[in-house]
């Protein structure tokens, strides 16, 4: 990861976030991405490996893994980040837009040049529904994955043993999740984590719309 361009795209993201954009986003940095870089993967890391079934028939322990776990919580996480931090980004680029249409201008109509942006980065027509439909994008994305979460991984937890009657398996079988304790933890702190950055874009959201209504 190139952490210079990563800081970067943070420090643009800030610069024109709300108040609350700049505790969601210190939330989803420090709290979800750093947890999930240093933490995360490393607990995940042995989840098909260690899982075990008190059987030697060939196939069963893969056809139970997969029916347990059909989706790995690392591989659901990462989805989850690229598609929550995308709508920011786009932020970005709106304003990056507007600065490269005021500059063209200038260099085109010279003296005679009228600002059309006297503040690009203000939150201001286009650019107010840019960053209002970001925060609803990104507080839908975090309650969708809830809710896949709730319904591969009931109650986000995950017993000690499964029981598995799948084919290939001779009869019902006993399956042993590695470290289960450990990674309850970490889905508990990650579902606690998105809930509170669901409520920090819903405040925001509320929080534009009400600056709105009152200057109109």
């Amino acid at each position: 990861m190139n952490w210079g361009v990563f800081e970067g795209l943070l420090s643009g993201v800030n610069k024109y976030s709300t108040a609350f954009g700049r505790v969601w986003l210190s939330l989803v940095f420090i709290f979800r991405l750093l947890v999930y870089l240093v933490a995360a993967e490393r607990v995940w890391s042995d989840d098909h490996k260690d899982f075990d079934c008190n059987t030697q028939q060939p196939g069963c322990t893969n056809v139970c893994f997969d029916h347990f776990f059909p989706v790995s919580h690392i591989r659901l996480w990462a989805l989850q980040l690229i598609l929550v931090t995308c709508p920011s980004l786009l932020v970005i680029m709106h304003v990056a837009y507007r600065e490269a249409k005021e500059q063209r201008l200038r260099e085109t109509k010279g003296d005679n040049y009228r600002c059309i942006y006297p503040n690009p980065g203000k939150k201001r027509g286009g650019l107010w529904w840019t960053y209002l439909l970001s925060l609803i994008f990104k507080a839908g994305v975090d309650v969708v994955f809830l809710y896949i979460f709730y319904r591969f991984y009931r109650n986000y937890t995950l017993p000690r043993v499964v029981k598995c009657e799948l084919p290939p398996c001779p009869n019902v079988v006993d399956c042993f999740i590695s470290r289960p304790t450990e990674k309850n933890i970490f889905t508990v702190f990650m579902v606690v984590t998105t809930c509170v950055c669901v409520v920090l874009n819903l405040v925001e959201a509320t929080y534009l719309i009400g600056k709105r209504c009152l200057e109109c």
